[in-house]
């Protein structure tokens, strides 16, 4: 199997180069705590050497949901029980946004030697749906990012999405349409820079190579219907309950602690692994009909 000489090993040093420095950056920032570090380092170097368009996307991702956690951190310390400054994400989160990324991109890596491919199911359609569930992971990642950090600053009364009844902000599985259209423009942002990247760093027939544009709306419908998945099981196996005394929805029942909505089956690290494999899987499944 041809590794690309050098040239995987150059993409491997840059890796590691780039991610130490972003992730110092990003512990001074407390984006991410030190723990965090030591999955998100190895996360970097295993996406750029299966390609510089999944290291894109995990960058995007990374930096993109970084930021919007940072609007409107005052009104998010008075609603968030566990808000911390920055959004500082530990191990655990860091874990459970791009596990699932990394094994495929190392698959990726094994079955291409490092080169970057089309996405096109007559040439490979392992690779083709290898390369979709990335997409798919990162479309679901940024949306419910961007969806659950600025939709719970939507001056509009969340609904839960399994009744559409009114509920306080915070809750698990509330909605508003100002989350929705943040968890499709957050895919979209995926879509766009896996395209551009891709452009840049592919080869191949003409037709194969304009229908990679279809990457921008399937990574839309991916990262909406992320959101939409995550916020379906916030809301039934995820609970949600009113604080008394602290004044806040909390996650976890108590003796001063009125229930809301779900049961106490998985805590936040859980639904969002869950929705994006299940958002992996069917963009994996969708880019295999599609190219």
């Amino acid at each position: 199997m041809d590794y690309g000489g050098g040239g995987i090993w150059i993409r491997a040093a840059v890796a590691v180069a780039a991610g130490g420095a972003i992730a110092a950056r990003a512990v001074r920032r407390k984006s991410v705590d030190s723990s965090a570090v030591f999955v998100g380092v190895p996360a970097m170097v295993a996406h750029t050497v299966a390609g510089y368009r999944f290291a894109g996307l995990l960058l995007v991702f990374f930096f993109t949901s970084s930021r919007v956690t940072r609007i409107g951190e005052a009104r998010k310390r008075a609603l968030d029980p566990e808000f911390k400054e920055g959004g500082q994400r530990n191990w655990k989160q860091v874990l459970s946004n791009s596990g699932i990324a990394s094994i495929l991109v190392v698959l990726i890596a094994f079955v291409t030697g490092g080169t970057d491919r089309c996405l096109d199911s007559k040439d490979s359609t392992l690779v083709t749906a290898l390369i979709g569930g990335v997409i798919g992971h990162y479309a679901c990642c940024n949306g419910d990012t961007w969806s659950s950090e600025l939709g719970i600053l939507s001056k509009a009364e969340p609904r839960i999405i399994t009744t559409f009844k009114r509920v306080r902000k915070g809750t698990n599985g509330g909605v508003t349409i100002d989350g929705l259209l943040a968890a499709t423009a957050a895919g979209f942002s995926i879509g766009l820079v896996f395209v551009l990247i891709g452009f840049l760093t592919t080869q191949c027939a003409s037709d194969v190579f304009w229908r990679q544009l279809l990457v921008i709306p399937l990574a839309t419908a991916a990262g909406l219907c992320g959101s939409l998945i995550d916020s379906i099981l916030g809301a039934t196996v995820q609970y949600s309950g009113f604080c008394s005394v602290r004044k806040k929805v909390v996650g976890v029942d108590g003796p001063t602690v009125t229930r809301i909505s779900g049961m106490n089956i998985l805590d936040n690290n859980g639904v969002n692994a869950v929705s994006i494999f299940l958002t992996t899987v069917l963009t994996a499944v969708a880019c295999t009909y599609i190219f």
